[in-house]
């Protein structure tokens, strides 16, 4: 063990000189004395590796990290002090981002650090491939992967069975990744006419093996998005739409999974796909809705509920085009603007259903004029962006009237410059002043 940790810390870097180290590091101690100094300078040494890395001063790091590894080598057989993760986390980070760090010092690093712990074995596996991944080292990767799937040791915990499925997941997805490659060369062979058996003998046993392992790991609550989509993607290409359909929705209502958005938005597009019912559609980004109103699928939403004959969904998506404005990442969306322009506009000419707006309108008032139609808004908006700045200047007029600070300088400025429609915008907030008003509250 003592010779393993030596190793580490050559894996890490060669014995540097530490001038800045405090003198209680080196000096002599008695044994009771030498335990309690010890242990102090060990959690100095890491505080001072810790401040080092916060800074992003790697060779610093390294530096200390050197030297802890040789204090326990040092003191190992006085006591234990578990220090092999410690080695493990940090050694990682720091050749992971130190200049001189080379993937055959990280590779070497990471071999020695799999011996340091059974119990972490499968973690450091993990952590050992995505680093390769991140290099571009696909198949270095695949074959550590597959080297952790055969180890075994002792009877498997529980934790070390999820750690196996996940390292199992993770080689599943390198087959689909294989399986992707060649799918898209046979599609090019088929293009020019062109047939090779063994390509499409390759392609389906990377199938087989991705398949198997990725059904697997999506049984298991949790988020697991990468490995769902590329599981239906592996379906859909085959014609098993219904078992698509089924892992899609397990995903998203299943209340054992965790709360995942994005479990909504793919069994919407799922849907879309496949060419599902208005009422289907409907029901899937309701949901999404509830979960995170700014999300932009909410124009495609909000479109759809406008189109329907009933007034209940219309009102709905009043609620939710308003609902999606109510967020930075929306602000300045042109599309959310104009959904809300065209239904406002909407409801203002036939003067129906203008208590929807009111009540829309009314938990807003007090912070919408700052958040979306201050003059400073208006300013920016007309040099960036025309036709964002016409269809707000539209809602700004109805929602705050013609004296509003926005619509005032943005149908000054469009008049100015001769625009045909912000003279006609003008115009429609003049005509309908006492709606607008009615709407407005002044």
């Amino acid at each position: 063990m003592d010779g393993l940790v030596a190793e580490a810390g050559s894996a890490l870097l060669p014995a540097l000189h530490l001038p800045c180290l405090p003198q209680h590091f080196y000096r002599a101690a008695s044994s009771h004395e030498h335990k309690l100094s010890f242990k102090k300078s060990k959690e100095v040494c890491l505080s001072y590796v810790q401040d080092a890395i916060l800074q992003k001063q790697w060779k610093r790091a390294a530096e200390f990290l050197t030297f802890y590894i040789e204090s326990i080598e040092k003191d190992y057989s006085i006591e234990y002090m578990g220090p092999s993760e410690i080695i493990w986390r940090v050694g990682t980070e720091i050749l992971c981002n130190h200049s001189h760090g080379s993937i055959g010092e990280f590779n070497s690093f990471m071999e020695q650090m799999k011996t340091l712990g059974v119990k972490r074995y499968l973690k450091v596996c993990l952590e050992h491939a995505f680093h390769l991944l991140c290099n571009g080292l696909v198949d270095e990767a695949y074959q550590n992967l597959s080297l952790a799937e055969s180890w075994r040791f002792g009877e498997q915990t529980t934790a070390q069975d999820k750690e196996m499925k996940l390292v199992q997941a993770y080689r599943g997805l390198l087959d689909y990744y294989s399986w992707s490659k060649q799918k898209n060369t046979l599609l090019e062979y088929e293009k020019e006419g062109l047939e090779d058996s063994s390509v499409e003998r390759e392609m389906h046993s990377c199938f087989r093996k991705a398949a198997m392992s990725l059904k697997e790991i999506i049984k298991i609550p949790g988020v697991w998005d990468l490995f769902v989509k590329s599981y239906v993607d592996l379906l859909e290409f085959y014609g098993d739409h219904q078992e698509a359909r089924e892992v899609l929705s397990e995903y998203a209502y299943n209340s054992k999974f965790p709360s995942n958005p994005n479990a909504h938005v793919y069994f919407y597009q799922f849907l879309k796909r496949h060419g599902a019912s208005k009422k289907s559609l409907i029901s899937a980004l309701k949901i999404l809705h509830d979960i995170v109103p700014s999300h932009e699928l909410m124009i495609d939403f909000n479109i759809m509920l406008q189109k329907s004959k009933k007034r209940k969904k219309r009102r709905l998506g009043l609620e939710v085009i308003f609902a999606a404005l109510d967020y930075a990442g929306t602000k300045e969306n042109v599309k959310a603007w104009s959904c809300l322009a065209r239904q406002v506009k909407q409801i203002v000419i036939s003067e129906k259903h203008l208590d929807w707006i009111k009540e829309e309108w009314n938990s807003r008032k007090d912070w919408w004029p700052a958040f979306h139609f201050s003059r400073y808004s208006a300013k920016r908006n007309w040099q960036e962006n025309e036709s964002l700045t016409y269809e707000k200047a539209l809602v700004a007029g109805v929602l705050l009237g013609k004296d509003c600070k926005y619509f005032k300088y943005v149908s000054h400025q469009g008049c100015k410059a001769q625009v045909k429609r912000f003279r006609t915008l003008k115009k429609f907030v003049n005509r309908h002043g006492p709606v607008c008003l009615r709407i407005s509250g002044l």
